[in-house]
């Protein structure tokens, strides 16, 4: 069984969404504001009287494929098609938020969330100015149903914090040169070099999305203030898609583990400085401490699809701002330009040659 969820406002039974702007939740219908604590105070009384009130249970349906599931709205009953790893999205007939809290249970409750800091209004205009920025970018780009394609999702990752231990032996030389006279001389010394020390690496982020794999374009998004994480709850999941892993740490083993070797290496590399040359020798490195931390962490996504049916992947980091991805060419706008910089410098040249 899996829990869908829609939290309802206190005042009017109105469903309830995410406002980053002030980090609390909204009711579009009366315009009430509340605050996690309101709502989980008013949800815990209403489940007192009634189990019921606030949740409705179905049981998910596989197609044909396997591959997706089925739920059923608790606002108007409409079915809710989703892939296996949707864990929050709306109902197409109602609009009504839904949050499927039964993927974000158990071993898949995620430790942190970093909830959303641009709403969708400045992420919008964000975008906007971003691609406005690039040459030739196609007309209908711009469009108001392409940009109305912009999403909110909370996606995936593990975050791992570490403390590791390194050596590193090497050779280092000092080279000098001087002149007396007409003669040039050359000083060599080498040293024999040891370092050794402790490392603390914070915030290693890794996606844990399998479908997010072959874009790269959560990753381009890359850093996150997971300093600014909270407590993990499903309201502040409402209004925005969210996604669950399918990727687990053990599968990520390896390259974390050459991460963190790499990471420490660079510090204690970091300290050796005023030689000329320096070759390094014997290393190694040993983790002490590790913890992995899962996490859903705010993605603004847009997608586009030119004549061609080629599709352009575009995320933004719904904290910084930063955005992802490769803007398209409208070669018909980049043919003008080219057309009206050929015609110029002809007509320049008939002038020129006028004259002489």
């Amino acid at each position: 069984m899996a829990d869908v969820v829609t939290h309802h406002c206190p005042n009017c039974g109105g469903p309830l969404t995410f406002n980053p702007s002030d980090q609390k939740f909204h009711c579009d219908y009366c315009l009430s504001i509340f605050t996690v604590e309101d709502i989980e105070k008013f949800e815990a009384t209403e489940q007192a009287v009634t189990k019921d009130d606030a949740t409705a249970t179905a049981s998910p349906t596989d197609t044909a494929s396997g591959e997706m599931d089925l739920f059923l709205c608790p606002s108007c009953g409409a079915q809710i098609v989703t892939d296996h790893t949707t864990a929050a999205t709306y109902c197409y007939f109602c609009h009504n938020p839904v949050v499927l809290s039964g993927r974000l249970t158990g071993e898949f409750l995620p430790n942190k969330v970093l909830p959303f800091t641009i709403d969708r209004e400045k992420a919008v205009a964000d975008f906007l100015s971003w691609a406005r920025k690039k040459r030739f970018v196609p007309k209908d780009f711009f469009n108001e149903a392409q940009i109305e394609k912009m999403t909110g999702v909370y996606f995936p990752y593990w975050v791992v914090d570490a403390e590791t231990v390194g050596s590193l032996a090497g050779k280092g030389t000092a080279l000098r040169v001087w002149v007396v006279g007409e003669l040039e001389y050359t000083e060599t010394k080498v040293y024999q070099i040891f370092r050794k020390g402790k490392a603390s690496i914070k915030h290693l982020t890794k996606n844990a999305l399998t479908k997010n794999i072959q874009q790269k374009m959560v990753e381009g998004v890359q850093p996150f203030s997971i300093d600014q994480a909270v407590d993990f709850h499903t309201e502040y999941l409402a209004g925005f898609q969210a996604e669950k892993r399918d990727i687990e740490i053990k599968d990520l083993a390896q390259q974390i583990d050459h991460e963190l070797d790499e990471y420490t290496k660079d510090l204690l590399q970091d300290t050796i400085s005023g030689y000329t040359t320096f070759t390094p020798g014997n290393q190694s490195t040993q983790v002490q401490k590790q913890d992995n931390h899962y996490m859903l962490l705010p993605v603004w996504l847009v997608t586009y699809q030119d004549n061609s049916d080629k599709t352009y992947y575009y995320a933004m980091n719904g904290q910084s701002g930063k955005v992802s991805g490769v803007l398209p060419i409208s070669y018909k706008r980049l043919g003008l330009f080219s057309g009206g910089i050929f015609a110029a410098v002809m007509a320049l040249a008939m002038i020129v040659g006028y004259f002489l």
